[in-house]
């Protein structure tokens, strides 16, 4: 659904995309994440027809962003971090105007239209003026309007940007619907909380380069090493040493408690409990300790440079 190969945009002697390759399946979300000024929305100005790129292609739902612009624009929902609202009419109207101006009949364009303000809990405010609704709703009403067209390919900037919590889950939600066979998503956030729960596949880019890219449990592994557990104790241990197996590294202990990494615990950790209950000493709870995409993203935007380097996990 979403191609790119080595995709780039210069602006005078500045490089704001410099070669990056995506692709995403129809059926897959990406969370393309990165600091302010690292290339994010240059690159979905280009995979939307905006911005004609300086060198390399791309191609949305089987169409040149190049060569088909036109029915690129078509086979695309956009959300922008500025929504362009039209703050005099009616929400309800709104959506029926850009209905029309993608060329659906009346009966679709209102009942999608109908559909999208249920969807989104602004039934009740469709005939208000759009000047007068909410951040939160409007952030709403400009998601529904990318998805007006019921589009193959959406691009999504912040989607749950000033949101208060019950609208950002209704909106998380309502992403997940959206992932289907024959839709693919590009979401764009510095909510790395959110990207984790809702991206297949992550991509970090740094000044215009994707410099980590694969599945969450993939990019872990690369940048934190193999999982964490935790064993909690009944009793001191009272120097009793710790029955490790193969495979097994020991990376602290307490009096009642100790933790270690494997990268096999399907078939470590019950030798590990095995070996601790024949000893004698009473395990109380194992878990794995949570680690997040936030510290993947930490280490992969401060690791050092590594020219056009772009490791894929």
């Amino acid at each position: 659904m979403i191609v790119t190969q080595d995709l780039a945009k210069q602006f005078d002697d500045f490089w704001a995309v410099d070669g990056i390759d995506l692709h995403v399946k129809a059926g897959e979300v990406l969370a393309l994440l990165g600091p302010n000024g690292a290339g994010k929305t240059t690159t979905v100005r280009m995979l939307t027809s905006v911005l004609r790129p300086t060198h390399g292609q791309a191609r949305i739902a089987g169409y040149d962003v190049v060569k088909e612009p036109v029915r690129v624009r078509a086979s695309v929902g956009v959300l922008t971090e500025q929504h362009g609202l039209y703050g005099r009419m009616p929400a309800g109207e709104y959506l029926e105007f850009f209905g029309q101006i993608y060329g659906m009949d009346a009966r679709t364009r209102q009942s999608r239209a109908t559909k999208l303000l249920e969807d989104f809990g602004l039934i009740d405010y469709q005939k208000r003026r759009i000047s007068e609704y909410s951040k939160g709703m409007k952030q709403k009403l400009a998601l529904a309007r990318a998805m007006i067209h019921n589009p193959p390919v959406l691009l999504l900037d912040e989607p749950t940007s000033a949101m208060d919590p019950e609208s950002a889950h209704l909106v998380r939600n309502s992403i997940r619907e959206l992932k289907s066979a024959s839709r693919a998503i590009i979401i764009c956030t510095h909510n790395l909380a959110e990207a984790e729960e809702l991206a297949d596949q992550i991509a970090i880019i740094r000044k215009g380069r994707i410099i980590a890219s694969g599945s969450p449990p993939d990019l872990k592994l690369s940048y934190l090493g193999p999982s964490v557990f935790e064993v909690r104790l009944g009793s001191a241990l009272n120097g009793n040493e710790i029955p490790i197996p193969s495979g097994v590294h020991l990376c602290e202990q307490g009096v009642d408690w100790f933790r270690y990494q494997t990268t096999s615990p399907l078939e470590t950790n019950p030798a590990l409990l095995n070996g601790l209950l024949t000893k004698g000493l009473p395990v109380v709870g194992l878990y794995e300790i949570p680690r997040s995409l936030e510290q993947v993203y930490m280490n992969a935007i401060n690791a050092p440079e590594k020219g056009n380097q772009v490791e894929h996990v």
